[in-house]
């Protein structure tokens, strides 16, 4: 899923969107509720006709952004006390919170509302964040189910940090509650990466099979593959864009800093294989002119090439499931993807 946190993927329209592929966005409901705030949003129909977007919106409870916030938040069991980030004002986020103002949005598929603590964290904050968890997850559920609202897709969000005991306990509590897809939450947040699929390793063969399973927060294409090969289904990650805007782009061989001094005089494209806008169009010497030169087409030209670059890399995963080659298809990525670092 592309992110836009904003109500916009950062450099692109809806309709480039459409053209490289995207089919579901992600936006998030803490920084939409701080601004423009639920009223705006509702005026207008509802966060797919605010952002000019017809297709699925999945939109995260704010967990992590809360969590983020470390001393500018207070958390009980009712719920999360906390200054916003633009202004300093104080709110108060709760569970039943989260869910009524993502069906204000009106978007396609929601989170439950979660703690995440940080890597490393002691087992009692762990445990006590993973109860939370669970209760804040009934909480939402309830919510969802009393709503007279169009009722969207209802994800649960697994937590216990990287204590096994507690993400099995975890799993368990959720999935008797019945969700209609499962994250696997509270990684990305300072652990080795090993830790990550371990997580992995023994969360995913307990969730459900006929249930999407959601990494969140995690981007790189290894990371993705191994990934996949464990279970997950869905992820969303920053790196496309964020990555593509301080001149860093992902090729069929590696990642490539296009801003250093090699592709100054480099004619080619990005990627010789790469079949998108970008690619098609413009070389790897323009556009590091353009980062150079801090104009805004270079950002665009890099986002619309990783934003493809990583769309496309799932089409050939699915492809290679169905096909029944995904082993081959991962081992031929990678040994192209970590042996040419983009050249």
């Amino acid at each position: 899923m592309p992110v836009g946190t904003a109500a916009t993927v950062k450099c692109m329209s809806p309709e480039e969107l459409k053209d490289i592929g995207a089919e579901l966005i992600l936006s998030n409901a803490y920084h939409l509720y701080l601004r423009p705030g639920a009223k705006i949003i509702q005026k207008a129909g509802g966060l797919h006709q605010f952002m000019h977007w017809d297709r699925p919106i999945l939109t995260d409870s704010g967990g992590y952004q809360i969590f983020s916030l470390g001393a500018l938040r207070k958390i009980t069991d009712e719920g999360v006390k906390f200054q916003s980030h633009i202004d300093g004002s104080y709110h108060f986020f709760t569970p039943e919170v989260a869910i009524e103002f993502q069906l204000t949005l009106g978007t396609d598929i929601i989170m439950a509302l979660d703690e995440c603590v940080q890597y490393p964290c002691e087992y009692d904050q762990a445990k006590e964040a993973k109860d939370r968890t669970t209760l804040w997850a009934k909480k939402c559920k309830d919510t969802l189910q009393s709503a007279e609202y169009i009722k969207p897709s209802l994800f649960g969000i697994v937590q216990g940090n990287f204590y096994k005991d507690l993400r099995l306990q975890s799993v368990e509590e959720l999935v008797d509650l019945d969700f209609d897809g499962y994250a696997i939450g509270g990684v990305s947040v300072g652990e080795p990466k090993e830790l990550l699929f371990e997580v992995l390793e023994y969360t995913i063969p307990e969730l459900p099979d006929n249930k999407p399973k959601y990494l969140m927060g995690v981007g790189p294409a290894e990371d993705i593959l191994r990934a996949v090969e464990l279970g997950v289904d869905m992820f969303d990650c920053v790196i496309p864009t964020r990555h593509a805007r301080t001149g860093e782009v992902f090729t069929s061989k590696g990642p490539l800093v296009i801003r250093n001094a090699p592709c100054a005089d480099d004619f080619s494209p990005i990627d010789t294989d790469c079949g998108c806008y970008t690619c098609q169009n413009y070389s790897r010497a323009y556009i590091r002119h353009l980062i150079h030169a801090n104009e805004i087409l270079g950002a665009r030209l890099t986002t619309t090439h990783n934003l493809y670059f990583f769309i496309d890399l799932m089409k050939k995963i699915r492809k290679s499931i169905l096909n029944n080659k995904f082993l081959e298809f991962k081992k031929e990525f990678m040994e192209r993807y970590k042996g040419g670092e983009g050249i």
